[in-house]
């Protein structure tokens, strides 16, 4: 490549104008544009129509200059917007959050990664601060990455953050599930590929899903004998649901 470049100059000094190129027409576009061309050499040492688009890398008639003159620039986006509350109270829905593009990618630099992010989610209280858990039949479950990043005082104003109930755990043997949740792989519910039938899960039961008068989840199980079927659904994706049985019940240590 040094030895062409170092011949093209020389001809250049030669017979001025022959060296034209993607810098010197000022020309660099997107995609596959028949009109980007220019009269110079090529890369494969031709001379005569070289184009200055995206594709001329794809087809191979690209000006010798192309590299330099229209560098790949990669997509960069800035950080994440915090979440956003449940589209809606009592009932699971759907949190977003999503970040700007801060530069848009250019001469087949990398394109943008997603720009939005999409989760499950369920408030267990009214817009007027009622809890409203004891309606949810069946069994709502999520991962516990989502509790890890909401507070008790914002989704249940009855819970003091003080309060010094960590809640309890039910284990249950999965007994059934739907196939939907195998093709789950968005990044904040791929948990649900997880899960599988005939293992052992232990579901946390804890506030805000807690009931802050009877200090129990709706759907836990608790009262059922062990050989009662009990449905439940995972947040994020309605079809991912199945049955499973209770095992125990455990202290949240």
């Amino acid at each position: 490549m040094r030895t062409l470049w170092m011949a093209l100059c020389a001809l250049a000094r030669l017979w001025p104008g022959t060296l034209a190129g993607c810098a010197e027409a000022g020309r660099c576009c997107p995609g596959r544009d028949a009109a980007c061309f220019v009269r110079g050499w090529r890369l494969d040492r031709v001379y005569g129509t070289c184009f200055c688009d995206q594709a001329c890398r794809l087809t191979g008639d690209c000006c010798f200059d192309y590299a330099r003159a229209c560098p790949a620039r990669p997509c960069i986006v800035g950080e994440w917007s915090p979440w956003s509350g449940c589209g809606d109270q009592c009932k699971p829905a759907a949190r977003v959050r999503r970040r700007p593009v801060r530069q848009e990618p250019r001469n087949g630099g990398a394109p943008c990664p997603p720009l939005e992010e999409r989760a499950g989610c369920l408030d267990y209280s009214t817009p007027r601060g009622q809890d409203c858990g004891h309606s949810f039949v069946p069994a709502f479950i999520t991962t516990s990455a989502f509790n890890k990043e909401r507070t008790r005082q914002s989704t249940s104003p009855q819970w003091s953050t003080d309060t010094e109930d960590s809640g309890y755990c039910m284990e249950f043997k999965t007994e059934s599930l739907t196939h939907h949740c195998a093709l789950e792989n968005r990044p904040l519910t791929r948990w649900m590929q997880y899960l599988r039938e005939g293992y052992t899960v232990c579901v946390d039961c804890q506030p805000p899903a807690m009931n802050s008068v009877s200090l129990r989840c709706s759907g836990d199980g608790l009262d059922s004998d062990g050989n009662q079927t009990l449905h439940w659904q995972a947040i994020g994706n309605p079809r991912c649901q199945g049955t499973w049985k209770k095992v125990r019940s455990t202290q949240v240590p």
